[in-house]
């Protein structure tokens, strides 16, 4: 019974996978794969941003996802009203011990941002990229294999696939509204929507099957409560089809250190995920450096059935800021 439970899970989440995105518990570290109107809205001049989750270690169907990006500002040679940004984002996604079945994906993104005062700003966002997706057959048996004594890997599997490997276009438009009243205090409201082309992701070709439109909605904020903490508090919804998903995370901010030059802060804090999830997060900020992890356990109640141990995941993610001397001429509010 337990194998049994063990491989219709197998193939819930196997089949899930043509429907779900990749996606993070600290989505905010990860900012363009939930909005490209987050390109450029940052305290600085370039950013890297490098993400990598592990998951579902305790089922047959582990989960590794990596993602990483760059994006940098252009400031205009004359007026101070607005400035473009440019990026690029890359994410690897590899699921199951059995068929390898990965996706891998590169998008340019872009935007522009309306300076509409000091404390106000609004972006428009695009995403544009390539995406293939494959898998290994070679390491699946299948019960015509079978010679009615044992396993026979040499017969065949009457099995036919029109393609292991699929390619296909991606796209994706954002807004983002963001309030600012120093540094230390500010806001993020976006919408963001990928696949509002849908690309044919069928591995047979007679199968007109979509990846389904992806909508997000985020607020990301940051208040000074007094001159040495700030309360951090980032809420995530997104529905894909007929799966949707909120995520919620409060972070106490610590600044141990203000010095210029030796700005240090501790992040504590806890997120939630519908589905009964909770994670304690952590965070170091070292001058332009900043580094955090969070691990989450599942607790629905698949995870105490047939006997497997509760699905677990671990995340990591480093950021780095650069920050370019700038002119004596103010032309861009500090953000």
């Amino acid at each position: 019974m337990r194998k049994i439970l063990l491989f219709l899970t197998f193939l819930v989440v196997a089949g899930a996978l043509s429907a779900q995105d990749i996606h993070y518990s600290q989505f905010y570290n990860s900012p363009l794969n939930v909005n490209p109107a987050k390109t450029g809205i940052f305290n600085g001049d370039k950013r890297v941003n490098l993400s990598y989750k592990s998951q579902w270690r305790s089922v047959p169907v582990p989960w590794t996802t990596f993602s990483g990006s760059f994006d940098r500002k252009f400031y205009p040679r004359y007026g101070k009203e607005h400035f473009f940004s440019m990026g690029v984002l890359f994410n690897y996604d590899i699921q199951g011990e059995l068929t390898d079945l990965n996706l891998t994906n590169i998008n340019l993104t872009g935007s522009w941002t309306k300076i509409i005062n000091e404390n106000n700003l609004f972006t428009i966002g695009a995403l544009l990229g390539f995406a293939t997706r494959g898998f290994d057959s070679n390491s699946l048996t299948w019960d015509n294999q079978w010679n009615g004594f044992e396993l026979d890997p040499t017969l065949p599997t009457g099995e036919n696939f029109d393609a292991e490997r699929i390619s296909f276009f991606e796209n994706g438009l954002g807004l983002n509204y963001r309030w600012q009243q120093s540094s230390r205090t500010k806001l993020d409201l976006g919408i963001g929507g990928f696949h509002l082309i849908e690309p044919t992701v069928g591995f047979y070709e007679n199968d007109d099957i979509k990846l389904a439109r992806r909508i997000s909605f985020t607020g990301m904020g940051s208040f000074q409560m007094s001159d040495k903490f700030d309360l951090g508090l980032n809420a995530l919804y997104q529905t894909q089809r007929d799966y949707n998903e909120f995520i919620g995370t409060a972070l106490g901010k610590i600044h141990v250190n203000q010095s210029r030059g030796k700005e240090l802060e501790v992040h504590v804090g806890f997120g939630w995920r519908s589905g009964r999830s909770w994670y304690p997060v952590v965070g170091i900020q070292h001058r332009q450096f900043y580094i955090s992890a969070n691990y989450d356990v599942d607790h629905t109640d698949f995870a105490t059935r047939g006997g497997i141990r509760r699905p677990t995941s671990f995340e990591i993610h480093l950021n780095y800021l650069i920050t370019d001397v700038k002119p004596k001429v103010k032309v861009c509010p500090i953000f």
